[in-house]
């Protein structure tokens, strides 16, 4: 039996094997700047333990790379995503009570706002996806408010002065995880204006990741609505 203190030292690495006692979750693997190799291994090993493995910021070619050397991983090229589960294990099964709808702002938030949903449908949330939504044109909003209203957590991702998020806020009595993305011109400053316009929102019950972070809100769900239990 694994306890919440183990972990493997792989030499590049020193895996948390006691993340999912102590979490829930397993330990999740950051793909950017990592080899091909080094992931594969992490990958490999996490499987041997019953675990099923998720990376997340991986781009095409490394993803490629990893798949030549480890066979069964899935890759998904939006939110870039690769996975891979133990043989006999289904991934994205449904396995935590209360939904979550992801908004985005506008369809250039697309990638952040995808990653936000599958890796929180990775972590077993019903997930709905209610996309290109901004303050540009409210009618778009609010014509989905009852929808959004019926959600136990709401992601809103947003780019240029991140507006969406007060919006939202100011409708809801549900927990708002607000995204910034590095969506927009100059003065958006990658990312930077958005962030700050969400953290100083005059709309209460909102939680803010960091720019881009959408796997960090899904955690974030996932702490929220398993905290339930």
């Amino acid at each position: 039996m694994s306890s919440e203190h183990d972990q493997t030292d792989l030499g590049f690495a020193v895996i948390d094997d006691g993340r999912a006692e102590r979490t829930g979750m397993p330990e999740v693997v950051f793909g950017q700047g990592k080899t091909p190799q080094q992931i594969g291994s992490i990958v490999e090993h996490l499987n041997e333990r019953g675990h099923p493995a998720l990376v997340t910021r991986l781009d095409a070619a490394a993803a490629q790379a990893v798949r030549t050397i480890l066979s069964g991983c899935t890759y998904e090229p939006v939110p870039r995503l690769l996975w891979r589960c133990p043989q006999g294990l289904e991934p994205f099964k449904t396995t935590v009570q209360g939904r979550v709808i992801v908004l985005s702002g506008g369809t250039s938030d697309f990638a952040v706002a995808e990653e936000a949903a599958r890796c929180a449908e990775w972590f077993g949330m019903h997930t709905t996806r209610r996309f290109d939504v901004g303050v540009a044109g409210l009618h778009r909003l609010l014509s989905r408010m009852q929808e959004v209203r019926e959600a136990d957590v709401i992601i809103a991702v947003a780019g240029m002065e991140g507006a969406l998020v007060t919006v939202v806020a100011g409708l809801v009595t549900t927990p708002v995880i607000a995204v910034p993305t590095s969506v927009g011109y100059g003065a958006n400053l990658e990312g930077v204006t958005a962030l700050l316009a969400m953290l100083t929102s005059c709309s209460g019950g909102i939680g803010v990741v960091n720019i881009d972070n959408g796997f960090g809100a899904a955690q974030l769900a996932y702490r929220i609505l398993a905290g339930r239990r």
